[in-house]
């Protein structure tokens, strides 16, 4: 049977009971998805590939003891990827550090101008969903990065999914709102 047609509970029944190549399938499964959450919760690569083996390193420590609460597996990764970067955060608030840019990246086919715009633009829209709650920036990573469904999302977040949609809105409509307010002050 392949790997991918092995249910999630399968997995789990498996790797609770210590089998670390079932644990391992769980890990494939989900790595990336988790590595991308934390990317874009950090903006930094190398932080969100410590963070992302510590979510998968306190996963594997405890997934003898997991319970399952009629939520998907990834629901449980999620929080823990959520509380990890959320000590990062406020860890990195209580020392100040002075980053260092990245080049931007420039398209051999796009002019190096227009090229600059773009990156600036997509890091004043990083900067701004950086700037939002936390559950806000999380509901944008799933819908928008991992293209998950409301009902995915209310699942992983622990809502229902009309109060999904109601959040989407609201955040959405918050964003516009900086947007312009960016615009008209330049």
């Amino acid at each position: 049977m392949a790997e991918e047609k092995i249910s999630d509970e399968a997995i789990l029944a498996s790797a609770s009971h210590g089998d670390r190549d079932a644990f391992g399938m769980l890990y494939e499964r989900y790595v990336d998805r988790i590595f991308n959450y934390i990317y874009y919760r950090t903006g930094n690569v190398d932080d969100a590939e410590d963070l992302t083996a510590r979510v998968f390193q306190r996963a594997m420590n405890h997934i003898v003891t997991y319970t399952d609460r009629g939520v998907p597996f990834s629901a449980w990764l999620y929080r823990i990827a959520h509380n990890l970067v959320a000590n990062w955060h406020r860890d990195r608030s209580r020392r100040q550090e002075i980053p260092i840019t990245e080049t931007p990246i420039i398209a051999r086919d796009a002019l190096p101008e227009v090229s600059l715009v773009q990156t600036q633009e997509r890091d004043a829209l990083l900067k701004l969903i950086r700037g939002l709650p936390s559950e806000r920036q999380t509901l944008l990573i799933l819908k928008f990065v991992e293209h998950m469904s409301n009902a995915e999302i209310g699942a992983i977040m622990g809502r229902s999914e009309g109060a999904v949609k109601s959040l989407y809105h609201r955040t959405l409509t918050a964003l516009r709102d900086q947007v312009e307010n960016v615009v008209d002050f330049e």
